[in-house]
């Protein structure tokens, strides 16, 4: 048990330093016109987790990939919260062209994922 908790807590350390450090090399401060950063950092995820999921990896690997990294670098507390920031922005269209392509693509990236993982 103590052994997942640390293998989490590694994993979270480094998603967690890798999304800020991509987040903050796509998302310009102050300017929410679209939070590619976020987009990135989730589809991404999305892909990665897939793979690591339908993977053959050892349940630690999965733990400290999958729960730990994989937890700490997608985010959907920011997601939700750059939903909210273009609605009160009444940003429409921007909000609409962003929940199609993090819904739609971290599904479609997912299952290509673990399609990806199966099949090798």
């Amino acid at each position: 048990m103590f052994i997942n908790v640390l293998l989490v807590g590694i994993g979270g350390f480094f998603g967690a330093i890798s999304r800020y450090w991509i987040s903050g090399k796509f998302n310009k401060k102050g300017d929410l016109k679209f939070p590619y950063g976020t987009l990135i950092v989730n589809l991404v995820g999305a892909f990665l987790l897939g793979l690591i999921t339908a993977s053959s990896l050892s349940a630690s690997w999965q733990v400290l990939l999958g729960t730990g990294f994989m937890g700490a670098f997608t985010t959907f507390s920011t997601f939700k919260l750059e939903n909210i920031q273009m609605h009160l922005k009444r940003q429409r269209n921007v909000l609409i062209a962003y929940l199609a392509a993090s819904y739609i693509g971290g599904i479609i990236l997912a299952f290509l994922g673990m399609m990806i993982s199966v099949n090798y």
